[in-house]
């Protein structure tokens, strides 16, 4: 055998094991994956797609598999993953309410535990009027006639606002850019509506929030744009000095009781002040509200309100996709296995829960629980790796129903600026069972564009 012929026929024998594979495997797949990365969209992109088999595990398609890629909120399906393995689906949040004796005379304490689903609409012993109910009737019949203070313990939970430093300040005075603390309220969200003028350019007036909010003042920049412009609006958090939020951008002209969804940076305070005002007739409570980490003894309790169930928590989180529920996971994660709740242990806690597993921690380079900040990086190859290990776990009924459907499969969205993801299961027609990771950065042009690309690609998999 001649020199050249012993270098040729490796090469000649590998090109062949490749077809094998591929042809075993999912062809068309590959070839879906070449026209899209041709497509005009990707030109200054990057896609990763993985697809491994739901059975074997065995790697179907692979690229840029371990490339760490911005996944916007298919993260979640991490941080569901992680709450339900070392919480347990049955785990429930405790908030419990007393009496203490304070030098002034009785307070009333409460006991936070980072329940994000404290006054939540989701749920009905959740909603804020049923909680507000059991609080005053649980006073009531203690016979309380005067409290000194409202007094809110977060132990273990740092004093802070609960905002990730890696967010943007765009998306923090917004509905879905609510951070996690200690105690969260109607998760911590609130209504602003406004009324435009009838004609471009005049200035959108501040009507009222829902709930009322306490010493919370916003002032309006915002205008009135064209009736087909939609919400273009933005809410900011009170900065340099300002004692208030600010409303900008634009909404249609117009419009009365226009709402626009924003997000309390104090629900702790906003609970207490609504206490205070719920118990009017009952007792009489001075406006005096403390913040601490110190828990209290002898605690003459009244009243525990239990949140539902871990696995009803990452149905609605995965679900609906929310933001406050990955944070407020995420810390009770480090609480559990760092005893501190906040979200830089929470990270730590995940890659080192994670690398057990099969993940390198240079695979998940993440800066909170939600994939909101725009500077978190996940290789597709770690989400499939979470997703094959969910499969094997009991909770996992749990877990794939609380993952929605697009586009007739079961798989996570992710959305952030010029970030597009997927990741899921699919069962073929065949009875293949796939799991997969598919995220795209820095696309241009059209998302609706792109999403539909995507799926031509996904499909392959049916």
């Amino acid at each position: 055998m001649t020199t050249m012929l012993k270098k040729v026929l490796p090469a000649i024998l590998c090109s062949f094991l490749y077809l094998g594979v591929m042809a075993q495997g999912l062809p068309q797949l590959k070839t879906a994956m070449d026209e899209f990365n041709n497509d005009a969209q990707l030109r200054f992109a990057l896609a990763g797609l993985y697809v491994i088999d739901g059975l074997t595990g065995e790697a179907v398609f692979e690229q840029n598999a371990y490339t760490g890629l911005a996944p916007a909120s298919t993260e979640k399906i991490v941080t569901a993953a992680t709450a339900l393995d070392v919480l347990g689906k049955d785990f429930t949040y405790e908030t419990k309410f007393g009496i203490i004796s304070t030098p002034g005379g009785k307070s009333l304490y409460i006991q936070a535990s980072g329940d994000p689903t404290l006054g939540s609409w989701r749920w009905d012993n959740t909603k804020e009027e049923v909680v507000l109910a059991a609080i005053k009737n649980a006073v009531k019949m203690k016979g309380v006639k005067q409290l000194e203070s409202v007094i809110i313990s977060s132990k273990g939970w740092i004093a802070d606002d609960g905002l990730p430093a890696r967010w943007t300040w765009e998306d923090i005075g917004q509905y879905y850019g609510a951070g996690s603390q200690g105690l969260n309220w109607r998760e911590n969200q609130f209504d602003l509506l406004v009324k435009s003028g009838a004609n471009i350019g005049d200035p959108v007036t501040i009507l009222r929030t829902k709930p009322f909010l306490y010493n919370y003042k916003i002032i309006s920049e915002a205008r009135a744009a064209g009736k087909e412009t939609g919400d273009e609006s933005s809410l900011y958090y009170p900065s340099k000095g300002n004692a208030y939020s600010v409303l900008k951008g634009t909404i249609p002209a117009g419009k009365s009781d226009f709402v626009i969804a924003g997000s309390m940076y104090d629900p702790s305070r906003q609970f207490a002040k609504t206490i205070i005002n719920e118990l009017k007739g009952i007792a009489v409570v001075k406006d005096d509200i403390q913040l601490t980490g110190k828990s209290y003894d002898n605690v003459d309790w009244l009243y525990t309100h239990t949140s539902p169930t871990m696995a009803k928590i990452v149905y609605w989180f995965l679900r609906k996709s929310v933001n406050l529920y990955g944070e407020a996971l995420i810390r009770t994660i480090a609480l559990q296995l760092k005893g501190e709740a906040t979200t830089e242990k929470g990270v730590e806690a995940l890659q080192e829960y994670w690398k057990t597993r099969g993940i390198d921690p240079e695979e998940m380079h993440l800066y909170d629980g939600s994939g909101l900040s725009p500077q978190n990086r996940i290789t597709p190859h770690a989400e499939v790796t979470v997703l094959k290990y969910a499969k094997a776990q009991s909770w996992y009924p749990e877990f794939y129903d609380g993952i929605p459907l697009y586009n007739d499969m079961k798989m996570k969205s992710g959305t952030i600026n010029r970030v597009k993801g997927f990741t899921g299961y699919q069962k073929s027609k065949t009875g293949k069972e796939y799991i997969f990771s598919m995220i795209i950065n820095n696309y241009n042009g059209s998302q609706l564009s792109l999403i539909r690309k995507m799926y031509q690609v996904l499909d392959q998999l049916k």
